[in-house]
């Protein structure tokens, strides 16, 4: 998994569970929002926080915003500031915007405006956005406890052709596959003789560090 400089505005329920993950996951997190309380309260477990307007475009540009490569507005209170922040990082050149948006229609104005994920958080927890924002073959990620997860992934180049078996993702690094999807078959407990293709899905579950060794 690649690490980057991501920036996260809107310190929340779910921005500060997104920033505080991200940190966690390596990443750089400078995070942003107008109420000094929260600032506060998250400046110990991020790389940067700043307390400043989303919908000041000026202050967003001193911020260096035009400098990160992602981005996750995640304001919460209304609509008009995500959209307008979401607007405004586009412009600066910012190369993935991500979204969080209220309600559908919401979220088809984001992403009319430029977002290139739209989250609907009743759908997709904080936690499970920090886990796959930047990862192409990570599908979905779910918290089961501190520092263990279930993760559905799109099998590695270097799974194509091979069994389950072959593979021992067990024994190399305790990661146990409890379902594999092929097309609308699913199986639950796939077979060891079970070889991989393409567009296969994948769900494993262990400890994040080891399913960190998978992303990329």
């Amino acid at each position: 998994m690649g690490k980057e400089q991501v920036m996260v505005i809107g310190l929340g329920r779910f921005g500060s569970a997104v920033a505080r993950e991200l940190e966690r996951l390596g990443h750089q997190v400078l995070a942003i929002d107008r109420d000094e309380e929260q600032v506060n309260d998250i400046a110990p477990d991020v790389t940067h926080a700043l307390q400043l307007d989303a919908a000041d475009e000026g202050a967003l540009r001193s911020a260096g915003a035009g400098d990160f490569q992602t981005a996750i507005v995640a304001i919460s209170s209304d609509a008009e500031p995500s959209i307008f922040a979401t607007m405004v990082l586009k412009r600066l050149g910012v190369r993935t915007v991500i979204a969080k948006a209220g309600s559908q229609l919401h979220g088809e104005i984001l992403s009319r405006v430029g977002a290139d994920r739209v989250v609907l958080p009743e759908r997709e927890t904080g936690l499970r956005l920090a886990h796959s924002f930047n990862v192409p073959n990570v599908i979905d990620y779910l918290d089961v406890a501190p520092n263990f997860g279930i993760e559905k992934i799109r099998p590695p180049a270097s799974f194509i052709g091979k069994s389950l078996g072959e593979l021992d993702l067990k024994t190399r690094l305790g990661l146990t596959p409890i379902a594999l999807r092929r097309g609308q078959q699913v199986f639950v407990n796939p077979a060891r003789d079970e070889r991989l293709a393409e567009d296969d899905e994948l769900i494993l579950i262990g400890r994040d560090d080891k399913l960190d060794q998978l992303r990329g």
